[in-house]
């Protein structure tokens, strides 16, 4: 049922008038001019289907559109159930413009899917007043290339936008079947227990109330952080303080005497801040702003062992860091001395050559139990981990005067012998 007995909504442009709905009456059937007419859905006496479907409901002239809602104090419904624009006796008085006789206005108002199964259309060419939206501008902007939305919305939504799209495209007002190329869903956040948020159960938290207490970079930060976007995730109080401690860090360790900005380039710091960028970059895109965000506390981490970072190494941190918690950022980067905002800047770009350790850690496996560990060349051969392993003294422990059976190699990660 496209209406709703409530005030706020599009109200509906129809009059119902008593004179035309008696005047209406079923079309007569047979001869070949009545079926003709019958196919094109006017009846023999010129009525039209709609009028035999809703007798006396006429529709508003194009020229008086578009509807818009009275002034309205009162936005209680009747004690009958009907909307509140059914007291405004003034305004319900109409002429019917069919007839010119005396006629009521439909006083329902249409639901939201009205206003929101098209508004991306209308954000395309929002200041036209004659049409929806210029048909250059729509022909440019279409389709949508990414649509995102609640999960509740995700079936109904989706139903109805695309529905109003596929009429709109068959009257030729939009260039494009479809309204977007790709539909995704953010997941609900519930409460601390696992259940929906609701005020009845009393487990609803209040944006205001954690900005107020720990900022407004922690709680963006922390709804990023707190799991994958499209699962519905369980609001957790000690993971809020986790991400305030991990901004915290950022401030301090920026902001400490025992952290020097410095000339010299740490290698395997820069190893792995190329690696946190290329990894926030990807993960941006593919929404995955948890892992972002737990990369970056990991280069954080380094950081703070290295006790010092090139100034340059510095900025590209607080720029990847700027989409998650742009207050902190922005004012780090003031501290750096740069006067042109950080929003301005140019995502910074990750150095292929930089991306590999040249060294790893490769585990000597015997009998499914780590025995050692040695440190190689990131693309060392079977070859050279096998001799490696025979000058180590911890594996041979193991490996001395034994029959190995097998040998199991995977590259820069492990060695395994069963003997």
């Amino acid at each position: 049922v496209f209406s709703r007995q409530r005030y706020w909504g599009e109200p509906i442009p129809v009059v119902y008038c008593e004179n035309c709905a008696k005047k209406i009456s079923p079309p007569a059937r047979g001869g070949e001019a009545d079926a003709r007419a019958a196919a094109e859905g006017v009846g023999a006496d010129g009525i039209t289907a709609g009028e035999i479907l809703n007798p006396g409901w006429i529709p508003m002239d194009e020229k008086d559109l578009p509807l818009e809602l009275p002034e309205l104090k009162e936005f209680e419904a009747g004690e009958d159930g009907q909307s509140p624009l059914a007291k405004l006796t003034d305004w319900v008085k109409v002429k019917c413009p069919k007839c010119g006789g005396s006629a009521k206005r439909e006083t329902d108002t249409m639901p939201q899917w009205a206003g929101s199964s098209w508004y991306f259309l209308r954000y395309i060419d929002p200041q036209n007043n004659k049409k929806l939206a210029a048909k250059k501008k729509l022909e440019y902007w279409l389709p949508v290339d990414w649509y995102n939305g609640g999960m509740e919305h995700t079936t109904l939504h989706l139903l109805y936008s695309r529905f109003w799209h596929k009429f709109l495209y068959d009257l030729k007002v939009v260039p494009t079947p479809e309204p977007y190329a790709k539909r995704t869903s953010q997941g609900m956040i519930l409460g601390e227990g696992g259940e929906k948020m609701s005020k009845s159960r009393g487990n609803v938290v209040n944006p205001d109330e954690m900005v107020k207490e720990y900022g407004a970079d922690t709680l963006r930060v922390y709804e990023m952080f707190m799991g994958p976007f499209d699962q519905a995730i369980p609001w957790d109080a000690k993971g809020v303080v986790g991400v305030r401690r991990f901004l915290e860090k950022v401030w301090n360790i920026f902001n400490s005497d025992e952290i020097k900005i410095s000339d010299e380039i740490d290698e395997e710091l820069e190893i792995l801040l190329n690696q946190t960028i290329k990894k926030v970059s990807e993960d941006v895109e593919a929404m995955k702003f948890n892992t972002a965000v737990s990369q970056m506390m990991i280069l954080l981490n380094k950081i703070s062992e290295t006790k010092s970072a090139t100034k340059e190494s510095w900025e590209k941190f607080l720029i990847i860091l700027s989409p998650f918690a742009p207050h902190i950022a922005e004012e780090l980067w003031q501290k750096l001395g740069r006067k042109k905002s950080l929003a301005t800047e140019p995502w910074p770009k990750y150095d292929d050559s930089k991306i590999q350790n040249k060294t790893v850690e490769i585990a000597v496996q015997i009998n499914g139990k780590v025995r050692a560990k040695i440190i190689l060349p990131a693309n060392a051969s079977e070859e050279e981990v096998i001799h490696a392993v025979q000058n180590n003294s911890q594996a041979q422990k193991y490996l001395a005067g034994q029959e190995i059976k097998k040998t199991i190699f995977v590259p820069g990660k492990l060695i395994s012998f069963v003997i």
